[in-house]
């Protein structure tokens, strides 16, 4: 009797430890994502900037100058990881059009105001850029540890559930991963 009992302790404290570490691991993911969330509200918040300023130099850009607020929109309304990714790189494409917008107006590409905001756009991009991936990897130990045994038997059970990563674009990966033709 005192044998089964000894048994029954270590397999409750087993699942304690197995529920504990995926409760740890979750908690991290939900930490990155909201490390996440902070540099995107700091993006959303420079791009009305960015625009006005692009405004009073390329008045007759009005089409670009929408696509970036609706980008941003899309951007700030996403309910998911996936669509959160997909509206981010959609928002990232836009703001491009807009920073190529700054070679056709020398006066716009010398404002003060607008490279400041360049700048710090650039600043927030990079950690960005960061939290991705350290989400990625939080998300990574954290579906590992779901799907290694024994914890596999009893995520579910617990709810735990598989989370989606915060991936880059196709087009994105597509540019990093072939390698450039250099030609002389």
């Amino acid at each position: 009797m005192l044998i089964f009992l000894g048994i029954i302790v270590a397999i409750g404290f087993f699942l304690v430890i197995i529920y504990n570490r995926l409760v740890a691991l979750r908690q991290t993911g939900n930490q990155a994502w909201s490390d996440i969330d902070v540099q995107l509200k700091q993006r959303y918040d420079l791009i009305p900037n960015l625009v006005e300023t692009v405004k009073g130099y390329a008045k007759h850009e009005k089409d670009t100058l929408e696509a970036v607020i609706a980008a941003r929109n899309a951007a700030m309304s996403a309910g998911n990881v996936p669509d959160q990714a997909a509206a981010e790189n959609m928002l990232s494409g836009a703001l491009k059009s807009l920073f190529a917008l700054s070679e056709a107006y020398p006066d716009l590409k010398a404002n003060t105001n607008f490279l400041q905001l360049q700048a710090e756009l650039s600043d927030v991009e990079n950690k960005i850029a960061a939290a991705r991936r350290f989400y990625n990897n939080a998300v990574s130990e954290y579906n590992t540890a779901q799907e290694q045994f024994p914890a596999v038997l009893l995520a579910k059970q617990f709810g735990f559930e598989i989370r989606d990563f915060f991936e880059v674009a196709a087009s994105e990966r597509a540019a990093v991963d072939s390698a450039p033709s250099i030609k002389f």
